[in-house]
């Protein structure tokens, strides 16, 4: 009898480990252990339950309902040099850029999706003092037009334009004809790559206190991990980063702006800044990014006047994806500033790909600024700026909001390089003991190193 038993177990414990070791080198299959052991033997470790992946959509998921719902529309796409015209969701007629703005130097492109404002034969821009032919304006200062050239009849010769995007005029007078006065017009600076991470080990994320996170590939839109993305939360000062957008593009950026005392009132102070002195528009914003000053906020936001800018600031959420975003003031201090991690997400995407220096001074450096920089030493509260790694990014704090955080690094996979969101909402910070937004953050990137660079 005790022989029989010994088979039995013999039996079993074979009968086990041919089930683990299929468990192991085929992950996906999920095998429970057997009920009628004595005991549970299992000598390879058993796979961690893998996180669920997915892409958040881009510019592309417009275009393709727009091919499916038989809509007319204008493809603009800057990745590619094409623009494209689509009449009832059938490409009807394609032609090639000639030139597109240059976002390293302040003047990129504005991309998203819009419609067709205005259209004139002949259009004169005052701050580049040249006519424009057959020009169609479809954003703020933004137009597609023929080829550029001087009142006395000389062309505009140069490498980019300052956001506009010019055709031949040939070409642009072929758009000018097919298109219509509200038609949408769809900009894309680049195609999600899709690209997606093999081997990836999927260990379990780390509890992190934050209410609701999002950590996504900047350029594949491939999400590493998220939680509660879509829950609508007050960003903070996050809403300075839109502010710096809608600054840069609605304003001539060597202006100058004379300071007045009622412009001060808001919560907070920033040295050097005070009535009765003169600044050029782009120089407020090193206070408005580094220091997080409400001072600059409100000052940048007179320019434009304070409703206006608010106004313009809630316009343009929708266009570039941002569709659960509302602004209430130019700094973020009222709570009723809210947003989702997803929102934040399509902001840092445009602010990377179409306005990178407003990330380079988050970082604390000095960029192209049409003359010396006023304020020195500020102290920049974007934690990470000091990490070679870090592309931009910008904390901020309000008792209901908590500590917020959303930082853009730089990961290596196989010697491409890759950029990274971290988006953070809702974090305990130092309150009650919990870990701080920068460790948080610091666990979330060790959690990538480990799995996927």
């Amino acid at each position: 009898m005790k022989k029989f038993f010994l088979i039995i177990l013999i039996l079993e414990l074979i009968f086990v480990i041919g089930l683990c070791l299929i468990s192991f080198f085929i992950p996906h299959l999920i095998i429970a252990e057997p009920l009628f052991l004595p005991f549970s033997f299992f000598p390879f470790p058993r796979p961690e339950k893998e996180i669920p992946h997915y892409f958040l959509e881009g510019p592309e998921k417009v275009r393709n309902e727009f091919i499916t719902n038989s809509k007319s529309f204008l493809e603009v796409n800057l990745a590619e040099m094409k623009i494209r015209f689509y009449k009832d969701g059938q490409l009807e007629k394609e032609v090639s850029i000639l030139r597109k703005g240059d976002p390293q130097g302040w003047g990129g492109s504005a991309v998203g999706l819009y419609k067709i404002i205005s259209m004139n034969k002949l259009s004169y821009s005052v701050i580049a003092e040249v006519y424009m032919p057959y020009s169609i304006r479809f954003y703020g200062k933004y137009y597609l037009h023929g080829e550029p050239y001087y009142p006395g009849g000389e062309k505009l010769a140069s490498d980019f334009s300052g956001g506009c995007i010019q055709l031949s005029d040939k070409d642009s007078q072929t758009i000018y004809n097919l298109i219509d006065k509200e038609m949408p017009i769809l900009v894309i600076d680049k195609e999600d790559d899709r690209f997606d991470y093999p081997n990836r080990k999927n260990t379990v994320f780390p509890e992190i206190s934050a209410k609701s996170y999002l950590v996504a590939d900047l350029d594949s839109g491939f999400v590493f991990a998220d939680k509660n993305p879509e829950e609508i939360l007050p960003i903070a000062s996050f809403v300075k980063l839109m502010t710096a957008v809608i600054v840069s593009e609605q304003v001539n950026l060597r202006n100058s702006i004379t300071v007045k005392k009622g412009m001060l009132d808001s919560y907070g102070s920033t040295v050097g800044l005070e009535a009765g002195k003169d600044f050029k528009v782009v120089e407020l914003f090193y206070p408005l990014l580094i220091e997080s000053s409400n001072d600059a906020a409100e000052v940048l936001s007179r320019f434009l006047g304070r409703d206006r800018t608010v106004y313009l600031m809630n316009d343009k959420a929708p266009k570039i994806f941002m569709t659960a975003t509302n602004f209430y003031d130019p700094s973020g201090f009222d709570p009723k500033n809210t947003s989702t991690a997803k929102d934040l997400f399509y902001l840092m995407r445009y602010i990377a790909n179409n306005r990178p220096p407003l990330l380079d001074i988050t970082k604390g450096e000095k960029v192209e600024s049409f003359g010396e920089v006023s304020f020195k030493d500020l102290k920049n509260k974007n934690i990470f700026f000091n990490d070679p790694a870090f592309i931009g990014g910008k904390t901020g704090y309000i008792v209901s909001s908590k500590y917020n955080g959303i930082f853009l690094f730089r990961f290596s996979h196989r010697n491409l390089e890759r950029r990274v969101a971290i988006i953070l909402l809702g974090s305990e910070g130092f309150e009650k003991g919990e870990k701080s937004l920068e460790a948080e953050a610091k666990t979330i990137i060790s959690w990538l190193k480990d799995n996927y660079f």
